[in-house]
């Protein structure tokens, strides 16, 4: 009962000013035995089906794709977070995210696939449409028998989707509409069987979404394959309606609320994106450190080279981090849903507004994770040197795979202006105290610093004072990002997206920190040595990124007295008193990755 009023309690993006118990954070080590054969079946189906053919998926074999994904469909993959009232298998969130998590490691293309059809195919029909609509899709969906596609984006309409010019005009006996646009970039055009497709009605502001099936004889048509820089064989095509005629009870949910839709399911694709990166992250570190382990140099093994260990250790100190933060999001969205419908929330009710109290969240990891990625590859690249440009190694194609995920589910710059946009919203509303805190951090600005010496005996005691100081860091440059601009410092983009990269990696950094010490003190010190090093090499990391991207905005935002006060206080808040040794904690990582011949965490 504790745990449940704790949690019932958490509000997204309140980690800015609440310190979190390890206790109260869910980490991978947490799964149940249901959940560690969900992804043991997983992870052999992806070896087998995809990893396996990787070469194949090069050759833009789009009905490979189609094969693999009515596969997951006959295995219950798709279905894995569906009711079983349609056709699902019932499953929490955590366990949709874990199957995400290693169905997607193996290609850029199957993992496009199944990420286009699982979130946005087939969550706006499951959470907006009526009891009728999702009896007549949603089981179909879920089996594979279906697949759906996602109509939003435009010539002229990118990221600003409300923007499009599809037009949906109601017939004159107002039996149907008659859709007419065209749609760009639509990932799994090519064997569609369902698209949810967004127009607008007459002069409306907003857009109206319906669910379209694919019917060549009803004025749908598809340009051919595009040649993509990866994803070589994710269907992706525009998609053209020529007076498509859909009945009006296709349209999905209300008129108006298409807009509405259509972020609330990126939302999910958000986190969702940020976890199906992790699976790639670890196939491509094992990849590398058994070809350091064999590639001789000089008389040596490379493995045995302090620049190799270096991109090996870093490489595994962002994926684990990276998992760190994923799950505990994936887990508090799950909570917070079973929370609401124990309230008397409907599922679409209460699974929506789980997601929508963690949109910081998600789009913090979808930039986090998404970036990491590349590096992962990049480096990747680096250790097999002048073989990872070749098309003879996976290194290549990952690198190139990797690279729309920085794009999609809307842009990395976006979502850091949307991270920390909802966080000022929530701020306005009462939601998280972050006026007053950042009030009580400036007045203490002029106050006279303990110079105590304290307590630092136990695991990551000094760790946690400098996770409270970054956070006060952050909360004195919202403060002076306030005072200067006032509620205007959301044309302000430049700052808002250096404060929400501090953000992001108080995020990244607490988590990791939250997850080793559930786990040292559950399974003991002696299983921690690596987790412990990764957590305290990025933290130190982390504190190196705030200190530049803090002491640029002080400089830029301020001035004088006040801009001496505030470099004091960033000063005072990256203080150590005892610094860690990143080389030392690089050499440790590295050498267990090594020793094991693959990521061992």
């Amino acid at each position: 009962m504790k745990e449940t009023i704790e949690k019932e309690i958490t509000r997204g993006g309140a980690f800015v000013v609440k310190d979190t118990l390890c206790e109260n954070i869910f980490t991978p080590e947490d799964f149940t035995e249901e959940q560690k054969m969900m992804r043991d079946a997983v992870k052999e189906f992806a070896d087998k089906e995809i990893w396996s053919k990787k070469e194949e998926f090069e050759k833009k074999n789009f009905q490979l794709t189609l094969d693999v994904m009515k596969k997951a469909g006959e295995l219950g993959f798709l279905g894995v977070g569906i009711p079983e009232a349609y056709g699902g298998l019932g499953m929490p969130f955590t366990s949709s995210m874990l199957v995400c998590d290693y169905i997607s490691g193996s290609s850029g293309s199957t993992s496009t696939a199944f990420g286009a059809h699982t979130g946005i195919g087939t969550m706006p029909i499951l959470l907006y449409g009526n009891e009728d609509q999702k009896i007549k899709y949603i089981p179909k969906l879920a089996s594979g028998e279906y697949f759906g596609a996602y109509c939003l984006t435009e010539p002229g309409a990118g990221s600003d989707a409300n923007s499009g010019k599809t037009k949906a005009v109601l017939s004159n006996d107002k039996s149907h509409y008659l859709i007419s646009g065209q749609k760009i970039w639509i990932s799994n055009a090519g064997f569609a069987d369902i698209l949810t497709v967004f127009a607008k009605i007459e002069d409306d502001k907003n857009l109206t979404a319906f669910i379209v099936p694919n019917d060549s004889k009803n004025g749908i048509s598809f340009g051919k394959e595009e040649e993509k820089l990866g994803l070589n064989s994710s269907s992706t095509r525009q998609v053209f309606f020529n007076e498509t005629k859909v009945p009006v009870e296709n349209m999905l949910s209300e008129r108006g609320n298409g807009f509405k839709i259509a972020m609330n399911a990126l939302n999910i694709g958000r986190i969702k994106l940020a976890v199906a990166a992790l699976d790639a992250e670890r196939r491509l570190i094992n990849v590398s450190t058994k070809y350091a382990n064999e590639r001789i140099q000089f008389r040596k093994k490379i493995s045995e080279f302090g620049a190799i260990k270096e991109k090996i250790a870093v490489m595994a100190t962002d994926l684990y981090v990276g998992e760190s933060a994923s799950y505990r999001a994936a887990k508090d969205i799950e909570d917070r849903i079973v929370i609401l419908k124990e309230s008397g929330k409907s599922y679409q009710e209460a699974t929506l507004k789980g997601f929508e109290e963690y949109v910081i969240e998600c789009s913090m990891l979808k930039v986090a994770v998404s970036e990491d990625l590349q590096n992962v590859a990049d480096q990747g690249i680096q250790i097999f040197g002048g073989m990872g440009y070749s098309k003879e190694t996976p290194m290549e194609s990952a690198w190139r795979d990797a690279r729309i995920a920085r794009i999609y589910e809307g842009t990395n710059e976006i979502n850091r202006l949307v991270a920390i946009g909802m966080l000022i919203k929530k701020a306005i509303k009462g939601h998280v105290d972050l006026i007053s805190e950042a009030e009580n951090v400036a007045n203490s600005l002029t106050g006279i610093p303990s110079f105590e010496l304290p307590d630092l005996s136990d695991l990551f005691d000094e760790e946690k004072i400098i996770l409270k100081n970054l956070k006060k860091i952050f909360l004195m440059l919202c403060g002076a990002g306030m005072k200067k601009f006032g509620l205007d410092i959301e044309k302000e983009q430049e700052v808002l997206l250096s404060i929400s990269d501090i953000m992001i990696e108080i995020y990244l950094a607490e988590s990791a920190i939250l997850r080793t010490e559930k786990n040292y003190k559950k399974f003991g010190k002696n299983s921690q040595e690596g987790q412990v090093s990764m957590s305290q090499l990025y933290l130190y990391q982390s504190v190196e990124l705030v200190s530049n991207r803090a002491k640029e905005l002080i400089i830029s935002l301020s001035e004088g007295e006040e801009q001496k006060f505030l470099l004091l206080g960033l000063k005072r808040f990256t203080k150590y008193y005892n610094f860690p040794k990143p080389i030392e904690l690089k050499r440790k990582i590295a050498k267990m990755i090594i020793d094991n011949n693959s990521y061992c965490f």
